[in-house]
């Protein structure tokens, strides 16, 4: 009898351009793994990488993870560790290239191989000023690269959780309609794939653990797609069930998680404890996924500039109508498409501290024409210097503007995107579409509403913020946010699924109320997700507001006052 495949252990090192650079040596040095995966692509770097490459089209890729492998490709090559990430970018051939160099000056032996077909930018008219256009690849690419030899694997735009379900697939021999084991590792991909975001960072609950230098997740994959996160001994941070449930909830919708290799249903995920550090995630269902690929588009959607006026002490209310006041005035000929005032209160009466005594008031203003946003803005700002309110000054020194970007995501169909793998040996190998179904529902398609815990009984109650009782993390989806929201404890998830309705999210984050609100309830991770279209206006890029990803959201939330009940305080 044929024993079960052996565990897969794989990583992650990397949660975004630009994060820890230590951390691919950490994890390699730190103990065993099979795979180690580094995500280094979002909708914002997309575009970024856009701009490189229109400057040297033999640029477009994450040049931080060629240098990372400066001093970790002979390192990993002799631990027998496969490496896999998205770093290709725009470019994955020209970084699959230029690995093949390194690995020759460094006179390692190391087989690369890259996954490509995800950039359609040519392969219709997608509009004006369309600069990235990618979809969204599955993991089977990874997986055929892998069963061919592959020590390295680099891809363009894959889905992140992709890094994970292509090598479990290569590992494990799973079928291209294994949904449930393929579900689990979506799972397990989707916790990995923001680093530390798992081990403690960026958590709610962040002062229960040591959290200055958070270890970086793995996973212990097993045949049925069930794992167990954990990370290194002797590393910082912490997993639980409640970093992992924050890291579940980060940029998802609702009960179904759709993507290239299979739909995810997330509304079955169960988590367990499974000792220090471990969580054990299992029981995740799969679908067929859709029949589409979500592919997103950046473009260049205008000019914008930015002043930050600072008012400080008496009259913050008058110091700003005058000079908004004055601003408008000068802009009265010809004024910005989009012109947004924000007055931040920051400043405390009596202060000590200067900085504490002082509002900011900030004026943003864009327009597709640069002239409109340049040094008719900057130079009206610079001539107040000696004519405005008390104690005038800015920020910084106001400039000429900037160009910004706009994400869109838009439907293609899998089965006109020329997903391809080329192989260590140079040949190329043709990777059809994941199975679909006849009953394969919509992207998000709605599901049974679930069943709720019955409510608290009434009791006494106190006022006190939401994050008392309840933990939350928040993030963008294109134009969108997120907002998940889970308790702690059965009695608090009790309270929580009956009181914190969209009516009510309305309520406690004012700049939603006019805004479409979704509410998701996920009971098994004792968990609301709200996703909130439109709050971040046409996407990241686009800075439409003081916190463009939504990542503080979330935060603000919890800082909320509500009527809670004494039980649970």
């Amino acid at each position: 009898m044929t024993p079960p495949p052996r565990p897969l252990r794989i990583g992650n090192a990397s949660g975004f351009y630009g994060d820890r650079f230590d951390a691919l040596r950490e994890m390699l040095t730190g103990g065993p793994l099979d795979v180690l995966t580094g995500d280094y692509l979002a909708e914002l770097t997309m575009l970024i990488l856009g701009r490189d490459r229109a400057k040297d089209p033999a640029r477009g890729y994450a040049t931080t993870f060629l240098r990372q492998l400066e001093d970790t490709l002979g390192l990993a090559m002799e631990r027998g560790v496969r490496l896999v990430t998205n770093a290709g970018g725009l470019n994955p051939a020209g970084l699959a290239d230029a690995i093949r160099e390194l690995a020759e000056r460094l006179g390692i032996g190391c087989r690369v191989a890259h996954v490509e077909g995800d950039d359609l930018l040519g392969a219709r008219d997608w509009g004006p000023g369309v600069v990235t256009a990618n979809a969204y690849l599955g993991g089977a690419g990874i997986t055929a690269c892998l069963r061919g030899g592959a020590d390295v694997v680099v891809t363009g735009r894959v889905t992140d959780a992709a890094l994970v379900t292509g090598p479990a697939a290569a590992h494990f021999g799973w079928a291209a309609d294994d949904w449930d084991a393929l579900a689990g590792a979506v799972a397990a991909g989707h916790i990995l794939e923001c680093g530390t975001q798992a081990t403690g960072g960026n958590y709610s609950f962040f002062a229960e653990h040591d959290v200055r230098r958070p270890g970086f997740p793995l996973a212990e994959l097993h045949p049925d797609g069930s794992s167990v996160i954990t990370k290194h001994p002797h590393t910082g941070g912490a997993v639980t069930v409640g970093t992992v449930t924050a890291q579940l909830l980060y940029e998802t919708a609702g009960a179904r998680y759709p993507g290239p290799d299979v739909t995810a249903r997330l509304d079955s995920v169960r988590l367990v404890q499974d000792g220090p550090d471990r969580v054990r995630v299992h029981g995740v269902r799969g679908e067929a996924p859709p029949r589409t690929l979500k592919t997103g588009l950046t473009r260049l959607g205008g000019h914008r500039n930015e002043v930050v006026f600072v008012l400080t002490g008496l009259d913050i209310e008058p110091k700003a109508a005058l000079v908004r006041d004055q601003m408008e005035g000068a802009m009265s000929k010809r004024r910005p498409a989009e012109v947004r005032w924000t007055l931040s209160r920051t400043d405390h009466p009596d202060a000590a501290v200067q900085e504490e005594a002082s509002a900011l008031l900030r004026l943003v203003v864009r327009d597709r024409d640069p002239a409109a946003v340049g040094r008719v803005i900057s130079g009206a700002a610079v001539e107040l210097a000696l004519a405005s309110y008390p104690g005038f000054h800015v920020t910084a020194p106001p400039g000429k503007g900037s160009p910004y970007g706009v994400f869109e995501a838009v439907e293609t169909l899998a089965d006109t995107v020329p997903h391809t793998a080329v192989l260590p040996d140079g040949s190329r190998l043709s990777v059809p579409p994941a199975p679909t179904t006849p009953a394969t529902p919509a992207a998000g398609g709605p599901v049974d509403e679930p069943a709720l815990p019955p409510p608290l009984p009434p009791g006494p109650t106190r006022r006190a913020p939401l994050g008392a009782v309840a933990g939350a993390r928040s993030g963008d989806k294109g134009g969108s946010a997120n907002i998940g929201v889970w308790a702690r404890g059965e009695a608090a998830w009790r309270w929580l699924a009956h009181t914190l309705t969209t009516d009510r999210l309305r309520e406690l984050l004012p700049e939603t109320a006019e805004l479409n609100v979704t509410r998701h309830p996920l009971p098994r991770l004792r968990a609301l997700n709200f996703v909130v279209d439109g709050l971040l206006g046409e996407g990241v890029a686009a800075q439409a507001r003081f916190d463009p990803q939504a990542k503080a959201v979330g935060e603000w939330l919890r800082s909320r006052h509500l009527d809670i009940p004494e039980v649970l305080l």
